[in-house]
Parts: C-alpha cells; sequence; structure tokens
C-alpha cells in the first residue's frame, strides 16, 4: 500500500458489514459498524443492539404506516464538498391542536468527518450539524426568547414536543420508537437553531436551509424533488438582502430628483406676463366671451401656465380658454371647472372643491399671444369676481411629484412581497395571530 507524502499510511477505509436479524432472519447492512449503535431491520422493525455481536433486540414497534425515504439508505452525496452516505432515516411527529405534523430525517456519515443530517418538511431542506459550543440565551425586547451563537441572533419560533414514529437504518444512540424530546426552534434564516431536551440531556444543532433542487443535484438522485409548500420557518425571503439594496437605490434616485427639482426651479423664470381682474355675471346681456390684451412669450419653447382665482362661495364656474399667437393663429384650447361649497353639518364644518385653479400647456414657442375667454355659469348664480395670470417657465411640481411615486413604487412592491413573505412565515410559529 502506498503513503501521503509525509509518509504516513492514509487512514483506512471503513467496511461494510452484512448481518442478520435475529428476530426475523433479514439481512441487515451496517455502513458504521464501530459507531453504530443501534441499528434498525426494516423487514420486522426490530430495533437491534449494534454493540452486542448476537443484535440483541431493544425495542420492536408496529409501522402502522411505512415512510420510504426520498433518498434510500446507501445513497452517497456531497455535503459542502464532502462525500456522506445515508445511514439511517427517522420520522418526527409534533401534534398541534390535534393536527399530526411530521418531518424526516436522514443521517449522513463520513468516516473522517462524522455525523450530520438531512431534514426535510413539505418539500424544504435543511443541512444539519450538531454543535459543541452552547449558545446565549436571551430575551428579545418583546419579552420572547431569543439566543446568540457566532455573532448572530436567532429568534424564537416554536416549541414543541417531537415524538419518533419511524425508524429505520443504522444510529450512533439508542434510538427508540415513540421517544419523546422538547424541541425549540430559534430562526435567523437561512439559519436555524434548535434545542432538542430529553430527560438524560439537551443537544443543540445548527441548520442551513436548502432547496430540493441543491439536494437532488449533490445526490444525483433520479427525477425531480418533492414541491415545496408553503413557506419554512428559515426559508430565506426571495427579497434577501435585495430590499435593503433596492431602498438604497431608490433613495439615492429620489436625491437625485430633489436635485434637479432645485436645479429646475433655479433655472425656471417664472415670469409674470399678464394679469388681469375681471367680473362675470351669467345674466349680463350680450356676448360674455372676450379676448385679453396682448402678452409676449420670450425665450425658448417653454410651458405656460394659465390660473385663475375666484371669489366663488358655494357656486361654481366654467372656464372655456384659447391661448392664441397673434401672429400664426395658431390656438391652444382648454377648459377649467371652478367650484367651491363649504357648510357644516352633524360631524362639523366641511369644504368641498377649491375657488382657484390652474392649467399649464408645455412647449409654447415664443410670440405674441392673447387670451379667448369664454365663462359660463348657472343662471342664478350672482356675479362672479375672477383674476387671470399667465406665467412663462413656470417649473411643474406635479412631474417630480409623479417621477417621485413612479421611483418609490417598486421600492414599496418589494417591501408589500417581503413583509407578505415573513407573515406567512410567521403564521407557522407560536405567535401566530
Amino acid at each position: 500500500m502506498g503513503t501521503g507524502s509525509s509518509g504516513t499510511p492514509p487512514p483506512p477505509v471503513p467496511k461494510v458489514k452484512g448481518l442478520n436479524c435475529p428476530s426475523c432472519g433479514a439481512a441487515l447492512t451496517v455502513r458504521a459498524f464501530e459507531q453504530s449503535v443501534t441499528v434498525v431491520c426494516g423487514s420486522c422493525h426490530s430495533i437491534l443492539d449494534a454493540k452486542d455481536p448476537n443484535l440483541q433486540i431493544l425495542q420492536k414497534f408496529e409501522a402502522t404506516q411505512t415512510d420510504p425515504p426520498l433518498i434510500p439508505l446507501g445513497t452517497r452525496g456531497k455535503v459542502r464538498g464532502d462525500l456522506y452516505e445515508v445511514i439511517g432515516f427517522e420520522r418526527r411527529t409534533i401534534v398541534v391542536e390535534g393536527i399530526h405534523y411530521s418531518w424526516h430525517e436522514y443521517l449522513l456519515f463520513n468516516p473522517y468527518k462524522g455525523f450530520r443530517y438531512l431534514t426535510e418538511y413539505n418539500g424544504h431542506w435543511n443541512d444539519v450539524k450538531t454543535i459543541r459550543v452552547l449558545p446565549e440565551i436571551g430575551v428579545q425586547a418583546t419579552g420572547r426568547p431569543l439566543v446568540r451563537y457566532l455573532g448572530d441572533t436567532y429568534r424564537h419560533f416554536q416549541t414543541a414536543e417531537a415524538r419518533t414514529t419511524y425508524v429505520l437504518g443504522e444510529f450512533p444512540w439508542q434510538v427508540r420508537f415513540g421517544e419523546a424530546a422538547v424541541v425549540k426552534d430559534y430562526i435567523c434564516p437561512p439559519h436555524i437553531l434548535s434545542s432538542e431536551t430529553t430527560e438524560n440531556e439537551t443537544t443543540w444543532s445548527l441548520g442551513e436551509y436548502l432547496t430540493g433542487k441543491q439536494v437532488w443535484e449533490n445526490f444525483k438522485l433520479p427525477g425531480s424533488p418533492p414541491q415545496a409548500v408553503g413557506v419554512y420557518e428559515n426559508q430565506p425571503s426571495p427579497m434577501g438582502g435585495r430590499l435593503q439594496r433596492v431602498w438604497l437605490l431608490c433613495l439615492a434616485l429620489l436625491a437625485a430628483l430633489l436635485v434637479m427639482a432645485i436645479f429646475g426651479a433655479v433655472l425656471s423664470s417664472h415670469e409674470e406676463v399678464f394679469s388681469q381682474d375681471y367680473v362675470f355675471s351669467q345674466r349680463a346681456p350680450g356676448e360674455h366671451s372676450f379676448v385679453t390684451d396682448a402678452f409676449d412669450l420670450k425665450g425658448h419653447p417653454s410651458n405656460a401656465e394659465i390660473s385663475i382665482q375666484t371669489n366663488l362661495r358655494n357656486n361654481w364656474a366654467y372656464f372655456n380658454f384659447a391661448l392664441i399667437n397673434l401672429d400664426t393663429g395658431q390656438a391652444y384650447d382648454f377648459g377649467r371647472e371652478v367650484s367651491y361649497y363649504f357648510g357644516s353639518d352633524s360631524d362639523g364644518p366641511w369644504t368641498e372643491g377649491n375657488p382657484s385653479d390652474e392649467v399649464t400647456v408645455p412647449q409654447i414657442p415664443d410670440g405674441h399671444y392673447y387670451l379667448r375667454v369664454e365663462p359660463e355659469m348657472d343662471s342664478n348664480a350672482p356675479p362672479v369676481a375672477y383674476h387671470l395670470r399667465v406665467r412663462r417657465g413656470v417649473l411643474s411640481g406635479s412631474i417630480f411629484g409623479i417621477a417621485a411615486l413612479l421611483l418609490i413604487l417598486p421600492a414599496v412592491f418589494f417591501t408589500f412581497r417581503s413583509t407578505s413573505f415573513e407573515t406567512q412565515r410567521w403564521q407557522e410559529s407560536d405567535y401566530a395571530k
């Protein structure tokens, strides 16, 4: 046999040992022979003492419901780059409000790395390893328990009594059908810390979430993994760290938008080119439409804001406008309705509408212009006094408001998805509302 570069011979390769069940004679395979404490006969469901040369029967159980493992015993696959073999399988069950919930645990063995587990519930998987350093136990501000481990804080998710309801294969402890343990889960997705307490000891383990696809690829399993159902306790949010990045990007873009708005406000002329007071009465004889004096819109094409300020009280008025180029005859037609009502009732004072309004006409070329105005009111309405004003190069705040809203919407959408995901997660906990 060859030696390594240091001259030290490699460790011996463990051998698989074949045995027979003393109860039914079925063939048994022990893969971690020296480290196995119990082995379960898959034919008669006898739990045998693997340390006894005669394989003493420790317990027999009636398997009213067999539970074939999704990963067959003896299957080999890689976990974190190391090759492991599936040597044991058990079903653990808790009862909550009379409903039985079960998950599966696969015991993995590597002769040089030791034991670790794969757990599966409703298509959700975890890679689990027993830890030797005890976590620091604390309490949240809300009074709920938490633990701290390796710099991370894990929040308490649930506590339940779990019973072993099916076993198969071999185990490095004396496994028992029906054995109960109090299980406490603490989560810091994608990780989970769990403690299992029996009469004799408390064991802590650390798990990391895996997808079924990862497990199938690692163990080269045929077909497709079971579809994951619902949200699991330590399943990472699909948003992950993206939610924070989305909000940071959103805030950066909003800051840039604010700078643009300030820059635009500084550069905007807000030049007042026309201002005049008028009085209108629907009951006055003659033609109600009229044209204003001419005014100049100077500079490069820009917007023009036409504002109306009235003294309306519990009434309405409608104004048909046309902004007309005196030289070319090009007209920009638009209309605005102004209404204002107020009063009081059993709920107190109320108001509706606004006695003032404005409209912005975009991209008006320079030139000589006038307004054609055609006001309308109820025939019985009292006269209304109003003021018309035209300004050139007005910065429209609504444009920046719409832009800000469009920037915020994706962040709000991602936040909603993240919140919804977390709500579903905690609905399965001891703190479900």
